[in-house]
């Protein structure tokens, strides 16, 4: 019971601060609507270069076009959402150094929850629209022998991978309460991640694949489900049903995120100023 009242709390907290940035995000319309523009345009260049790429190319490691756009498009999605969800946790490093995280220890909500919806902004839905555009087409070029499980796989892969990925950006705040400065450290496991998922895997050296799949196990945001859905050889040869792992991965992420939050606060001390 004392669990179920934390996350309720933790839950009402986040949804009015993000309700009170929201508001203010679009008492200015018209830059909320430019800003998410730009958002969807500059996040959008990536996939340019991916489409500059097979101007030259028929296939990038043995993957044509649709292949690629399905692996960029379910991992910007899935990244989208949790940067919309919980992206202002890479902020934490910056709080402590300055001191601010002390305004949040003090307040009667939980402090995850504050950090997360901290500056909570709308125009991230650019990345989400634009993930989502190139994951539509993917999958209106692909001739994927469509079946119920495979229908089913499609949307609990986008949220298993988004709960991965806001596992990360926890992991990552909580690795800034030791290092202090390490934003752009975190930066390369999130935005950096999803950049390198945005590729095949056969295109990478086997210790980094072993590495995305066995340690940071990015690998089931994307690849072994998208794998499933073209009927491709899985990456390091792995069993088939890792392509329906990714729920069980994702809750695995969640609690060892939730584990180092925990040390990560507990070993903070207060700046004094």
């Amino acid at each position: 019971m004392a669990e179920t009242s934390v996350v309720r709390d933790a839950l009402r907290t986040y949804r009015m601060i993000a309700a009170l940035w929201m508001r203010s995000t679009l008492a200015y319309r018209t830059s909320f609507a430019l800003t998410t523009i730009v958002g969807f345009a500059v996040t959008g260049l990536d996939f340019v270069a991916i489409l500059l790429m097979f101007s030259q190319i028929d296939a990038l490691g043995g993957y044509t076009l649709p292949e690629v756009a399905l692996l960029y498009g379910l991992s910007g999605v899935a990244f989208g959402l949790a940067d919309l969800a919980i992206g202002s946790m890479e902020r934490l490093g910056r709080r402590v150094r300055d001191g601010t995280l002390d305004t949040l220890l003090v307040r009667p909500a939980p402090v995850l929850a504050q950090m997360a919806a901290d500056r909570f902004s709308l125009r991230r839905l650019g990345r989400i629209a634009q993930g989502a555009l190139v994951l539509g087409y993917a999958l209106s070029t692909l001739s994927v022998q469509w079946t119920p499980l495979k229908l089913l796989l499609l949307p609990v892969t986008l949220v298993s991978g988004a709960a991965i990925f806001c596992a990360v950006f926890v992991a990552g705040a909580a690795f800034q309460f030791v290092a202090q400065d390490a934003s752009e450290v975190q930066n390369a496991f999130t935005y950096g991640g999803a950049t390198l998922l945005q590729y095949p895997p056969t295109v990478f050296g086997a210790e980094l694949v072993r590495g995305v799949t066995f340690v940071l196990p990015l690998a089931f945001v994307n690849w072994l489900p998208a794998s499933f859905l073209l009927g491709r050889p899985y990456p390091l040869d792995l069993p088939r049903w890792t392509a329906f792992a990714p729920p069980l991965v994702a809750v695995a992420c969640c609690a060892l995120a939730g584990l180092a939050w925990r040390a990560g606060l507990r070993s903070y001390r207060s700046t004094g100023s």
